[in-house]
């Protein structure tokens, strides 16, 4: 009966803050699990449960799994909106239950912050666990990228269900060793694209063996730690690869996996990594290859993510990047463009970024091509200046400023291509700033 009167005055709640149209976001979870600690259990599932976790790209890969199973004609319910803690999971359910907590839907699909997996998992079903990488992020709240593991591999170890792992990933790929018992294990794994190297070059972990501590051997690596790895004396990293992406174009915009032909909506590396792990839980599920194929070349997030406009006759490419990883993906991108490009920078230091901005360091800002200007907002606007002003670009083409609206301004002084880099706190206020000027 307890948790009927939660269940009721949630959904009251959540129609009160539809008619302000406010979202609520973690609101509804937060207030239940005040009122009931264990409300998570109360719920009835009968749907199959895909969880998507990872430091970068959970939100494009779990919002695409949605859309793909819904476009197959199945009900699905996701946290759409990227609450992904234990709160906006519960905050998802509250709306979507009946009064009594069932649940009526044929998939749930959850993006899961890496931290928070053991947590909401511990007690509630998951049938279909999808990692996609790990990298340094927010040290100050995550700790280091080992603390994550650790705590995901205890979980594991009594994890059965289906577990699809990027085997390009050192520390990801590891996982698959928590449980022997477990057989529903499904690696995937990409050849190498044009840019991939022989060396490292940019931030990356995971250098030695989990298991041996022998120094892995790379083949080439794609970006950061993320390549074709082996250990020389224990052989790790030599799984039974379940999905391979080969013949991998991004100037088209193309890669084939089993012989078939997947068109990307992107034109990135890591957008490759992202959609093996979407092509690989559509097989498992055996959804139809056209389907796949359909929404893999269609699907947008458009929210930041990757996301193309024009701005005054001017092609803008907006991304997130709330880590090193996802900085030197980006610059990587505007690097393998040749057309001539201004940069606009914004770095917050707000809560939900981290405080500490140490990371912007460990930023590849060596061997920018073909750019012109670099212009820096945020609250920490003067720190990535300096930043980039070290690493040898010129400081007469830097531009801080404080103020976002002057720094979009100036941005568009030029009719150069434009490439956005914001992070966490950053991304909705400078991409609300560049829609004023959309054309």
């Amino acid at each position: 009966m307890y948790n009927f009167i939660i269940i009721f005055t949630m959904k009251i709640l959540n129609i009160i803050l539809k008619i302000f149209k406010k979202n609520g976001g973690n609101v509804l979870g937060k207030i239940a699990l005040k009122l009931n600690p264990n409300i998570i259990k109360n719920f009835k599932v009968d749907s199959q449960v895909i969880a998507v976790t990872a430091t970068n790209g959970k939100t494009s890969t779990n919002n695409c799994i949605r859309y793909t199973l819904q476009k197959a004609g199945y009900k699905v319910i996701s946290n759409l909106e990227g609450n992904n803690m234990e709160t906006g999971i519960i905050s998802t359910l509250l709306k979507a239950c009946s009064l009594t907590g069932r649940i009526k839907a044929d998939f749930l699909c959850f993006e899961v912050d890496e931290s928070y997996v053991p947590v909401i998992f511990k007690d509630f079903k998951l049938d279909t666990l999808i990692i996609l990488n790990f990298f340094r992020d927010q040290l100050d709240r995550n700790g280091e990228v080992e603390t994550l593991i650790l705590k995901i591999n205890e979980f594991l170890k009594t994890y059965n269900n289906n577990l699809i792992l990027n085997n390009d990933d050192p520390n990801v790929a590891r996982l698959g060793k928590a449980n022997p018992n477990n057989s529903n294990l499904y690696y995937y794994h990409a050849d190498a694209y044009k840019n991939a190297t022989k060396e490292m070059s940019e931030a990356g972990e995971g250098k030695f063996c989990p298991f041996c501590k022998t120094r892995l051997e790379y083949e080439y690596y794609q970006y950061s730690h993320i390549g074709k790895f082996k250990c020389p004396n224990c052989h790790y990293g030599e799984n039974e690869i379940y999905k391979t992406a080969t013949d991998i174009d991004l100037e088209n915009k193309v890669f084939n996996v089993d012989g078939i032909p997947y068109h990307m909506h992107n034109n990135s590396i890591y957008t490759v990594y992202n959609n093996l792990a979407i092509i690989s839980v559509c097989s498992i599920y055996e959804i139809d290859t056209e389907i796949v194929q359909s929404s893999l070349k269609d699907f947008s997030l458009d929210n930041g993510r990757l996301e193309e406009i024009i701005i005054k006759n001017s092609p803008t490419i907006i991304n997130l990047a709330k880590n090193p990883t996802g900085a030197n993906v980006s610059l990587r991108l505007l690097n393998e463009d040749s057309s001539n490009k201004d940069l606009l920078f914004v770095l917050n230091d707000k809560i939900a970024d981290g405080f500490d901005v140490s990371w912007i360091w460990d930023i590849n800002f060596s061997n920018l091509k073909n750019v012109s200007r670099i212009i820096t907002s945020g609250t920490r606007a003067y720190d990535i200046a300096i930043r980039i002003k070290t690493s040898g670009f010129d400081a007469e083409n830097i531009f801080p400023y404080l103020n976002l609206e002057d720094a979009v301004s100036k941005l568009y002084e030029t009719e150069n291509k434009k490439y956005v880099i914001a992070n966490y706190t950053a991304l909705q206020p400078t991409r609300k700033e560049l829609l004023k000027l959309k054309n």
